[in-house]
């Protein structure tokens, strides 16, 4: 209140600057927590504007893009490297790139069937478990399995009637599932007509009335009485009074229909009998099994299929054996409810082991024989009972097509289009897919590691070719210890490349060695470039130096000349970046130089050997270095004595070496022995 009613001896001023700072001056320190949230906000929605205007002011514009927006430089070895700028080198080759027009499409485009081509250092292949194998032919089978019911063979089924009426005076077979022969008794019937038709005979035998006589036979053998019993009646001239039934098969008494002392009419039930020798089994098939099946018609007069498929069946009862047989009738319709067909295989069953009304596992086996007669398989390639496939984890399956990946040159791989046929196996229950287009007997596709190259290339192309991610390194191609720098191995990828020229050409192209615009030898950036400079052939490197050879055909002549001339020296490397910390090679033969060690390396060595036993320990002192990595033995931990067959030991600097000191013991016998002539590793040490 003091400062709203100041005193009348106050200035005007005083009073004025006490007024502005009580309205204004008070209330904006006040609110300056809030003003500072709104200035660091606003900072916030306007940085990256605020980084932009910084850039623009302070770094340089490039020259190169500026002044040629038209032009992009990219890799003729990994076209998929493309930069703004010639300043920076391929990262996977680390070549020179090569200049040329945006748009220009400078690289051979994909073969027909070809969808994406990655390339991977050894190092990528190894960390993604990359493993190849060759497409070849395989013994292989399709196996359909069902279930079904064992049912009788309608054919062996018998009903035994009465051929007369009459009374069942005596029943030989008094129980249903009894065992009856052939012409066993089965019953004894009292029949009046019997004694008349009986009686008829002895009378037209005696009158010599032949007609008469005829005439009762053939009534008695209707009545299943024959000859000789018909023969022995006229003969004693006393009519018979019974009628023996007898069983017309060997079988099993299904069902009893009489009582002894019952009568019955003529054409009435007795006994039904089954042959149990053979039964049925009925079991159905699905509509996408049907294809498997060989075709063909029946048979008129057995019904069976013009073709013999075998089949093996085991049941509950007995499931460790399997009852063989075959498939007899296949059914003309398909059941509309459950979309299956019913099929039909009859099975010897002399013991009588599968009873009617069991449930049975049925098997198909179909061999590449049989394949080739059914629908599913006329295209399958076939040769000497086995068929051309690719095992199931070299296949990707998109949905709507089928992919391998084919290795085309070392480490170089390319997605191919494939048409397969159904799945098969091989007899150690491996999965296969036969192939029917898209690659060749010989062809090396992906086994391990194909959906990592396959996701690497849908996700990101531009990278496929310098990054595969995964894990596990088992299986690698690359033997030894392979690091994140190990080159390629150019010699082989040579080999590859020139191997994909016809004879003619490969020829030529071995005989001029090298690429006369970059003078790097002819195979290590793919399969070589054919041109004709004034009509004579020239092998190229790769795409990127087609216009230079044509911009100087005399001296790219001249060049292929001296090659020729020199037969096949090798001329001055290019320049290129090397690759850094590459796996040092042993010492070759007679050479002097040895590692230099430290005083710290001298001392671990030492530790290290001082573990093996004493001879142990003076032979891998002699030995100096590892035969494989060439490092001093020692240096990466307690040697490794590796046995190479024949009382031959060599020293290696790790068990990542005994694989490699194996697969070529000579070679490496030969590097230790270079080894222990070079000068000695350690103070004091043999020579």
């Amino acid at each position: 209140m003091r400062e709203l009613n100041p005193s009348p001896r106050v200035g005007w001023h005083r009073r004025l600057w006490r007024v502005v700072r009580l309205l204004i001056l008070v209330p904006i320190a006040r609110l300056r927590f809030l003003f500072v949230l709104g200035a660091i906000g606003l900072v916030i929605l306007k940085w990256d504007d605020l980084v932009a205007r910084y850039e623009k002011l302070v770094w340089p514009a490039d020259t190169a893009a500026a002044g040629d927006p038209g032009h992009e430089f990219y890799c003729p070895m990994h076209p998929t490297v493309i930069r703004d700028t010639n300043k920076e080198k391929c990262p996977i080759c680390f070549m020179p790139l090569s200049k040329r027009k945006k748009g220009e499409v400078t690289d051979e485009a994909l073969s027909a069937g070809t969808v994406s081509r990655v390339q991977l250092t050894p190092y990528r292949v190894v960390l993604a478990g990359v493993r190849t194998v060759p497409v070849g032919f395989h013994p292989l089978t399709r196996d359909l399995t069902t279930v079904g019911t064992v049912e009788f063979d309608e054919r062996n089924l018998r009903a035994v009637s009465a051929r007369v009426k009459g009374r069942i005076d005596k029943l030989f077979v008094n129980q249903t599932g009894q065992m009856v022969h052939r012409n066993d008794p089965l019953a004894e019937v009292y029949s009046p007509d019997l004694v008349v038709t009986a009686q008829n005979l002895i009378d037209a035998r005696g009158g010599g009335n032949k007609v008469l006589e005829g005439m009762a036979r053939d009534r008695l053998r209707l009545w299943g009485i024959d000859d000789a019993q018909i023969d022995e009646l006229a003969k004693a001239g006393r009519p018979i009074t019974h009628l023996t039934v007898r069983s017309p098969i060997t079988g099993h008494i299904l069902k009893k229909a009489v009582r002894e002392g019952q009568y019955v009419e003529e054409g009435g039930p007795l006994f039904d009998v089954a042959d149990l020798s053979t039964v049925w089994v009925q079991a159905q098939l699905y509509e996408d099994d049907l294809a498997f099946l060989p075709a063909g018609g029946h048979d008129r007069k057995t019904g069976r299929p013009d073709f013999d498929l075998g089949v093996a069946a085991t049941t509950r009862a007995f499931p460790n054996r399997a009852f063989s047989g075959k498939l007899s009738f296949l059914f003309p319709h398909v059941d509309t409810d459950t979309r299956t067909l019913t099929v039909r295989f009859e099975l010897p069953n002399p013991d009588h082991e599968l009873r009617p009304g069991m449930t049975a596992t049925v098997g198909l086996k179909l061999t590449p024989d049989l394949l080739a007669k059914t629908p599913a398989g006329d295209r399958l390639q076939a040769r000497d009972g086995k068929l051309l496939a690719v095992s199931e984890p070299a296949v990707i399956d998109t949905g709507t097509q089928k992919v391998v990946y084919r290795e085309t040159l070392p480490n170089t791989f390319e997605g191919v289009l494939v048409t397969l046929g159904p799945r098969l196996r091989d007899p150690d229950g491996a999965t296969f897919y036969p192939v029917l287009s898209g690659v060749s007997e010989g062809d090396r596709v992906v086994t391990a590691g194909s959906f990592l190259l396959d996701a690497e290339t849908r996700l990101n192309p531009a990278l496929g070719s310098t990054y595969i991610g995964g894990g596990g390194g088992g299986g690698g191609k690359a033997g030894g210890v392979v690091r994140p720098t190990t080159p390629d191995d150019e010699s082989a990828k040579i080999t590859a490349a020139l191997a994909k020229l016809s004879p003619e050409d490969r020829q030529f192209a071995q005989t001029q060695r090298f690429c006369p615009v970059l003078g790097g030898p002819l195979g290590a950036m793919g399969v070589p470039v054919k041109i004709t400079l004034e009509g004579r052939p020239v092998f190229l490197c790769c795409r990127g130096c087609v216009a230079e050879a044509n911009a100087n055909p005399g001296r790219t002549l001249g060049r292929v000349e001296e090659f020729r001339r020199k037969g096949g020296a090798a001329p001055p490397p290019p320049a290129t970046v090397p690759p850094a910390n590459p796996t040092p090679p042993a010492p070759p033969k007679g050479s002097s130089a040895v590692p230099k060690l430290t005083a710290e390396e001298v001392a671990n060595v030492r530790a290290n050997l001082a573990k093996l036993p004493v001879q142990d320990r003076a032979a891998a002192e002699a030995q100096k270095l590892c035969p494989i990595q060439g490092e001093p033995v020692g240096s990466m931990g307690v040697p490794v004595k590796v046995d190479l067959g024949g009382g031959r030991t060599v020293f290696v600097c790790c068990r990542s070496c005994v694989t490699p000191a194996r697969s070529n013991p000579d070679e490496a016998l030969g590097k230790a022995s270079d080894a222990r002539r070079l000068p000695p590793l350690l103070p004091g040490g043999q020579p």
